[in-house]
């Protein structure tokens, strides 16, 4: 007959009952929110870089010194030019 008696919930009890059950719905309702976002957020695609044009690589030559000022040019006005003016 004992297991009838003594079963009381003190008052840390509770408290500790009840913080629980407030982290626990917590705990769901971020869950949800951040559920919510992630499948609502717009989906970027994902960039590729861009590859230099020829007048980059040429401005590029330029500055580190390997090409002077007539050859880059030269250079830059037979880019313009086209296969055209080669022949």
């Amino acid at each position: 007959m004992m297991f009838w008696y003594d079963h009381d919930v003190s008052g840390w009890g509770w408290f500790a009952m009840s913080a629980g059950m407030i982290l626990f719905w917590a705990l769901i309702i971020t869950v949800v929110v951040l559920l919510v976002r992630a499948l609502n957020s717009p989906h970027e695609p994902t960039h590729t870089p861009v590859a230099p044009t020829p007048e980059d690589i040429l401005r590029e030559r330029l500055a580190r010194g390997e090409i002077n000022e007539e050859e880059y040019r030269r250079r830059l006005n037979a880019l313009h030019a086209g296969p055209a003016a080669k022949t």
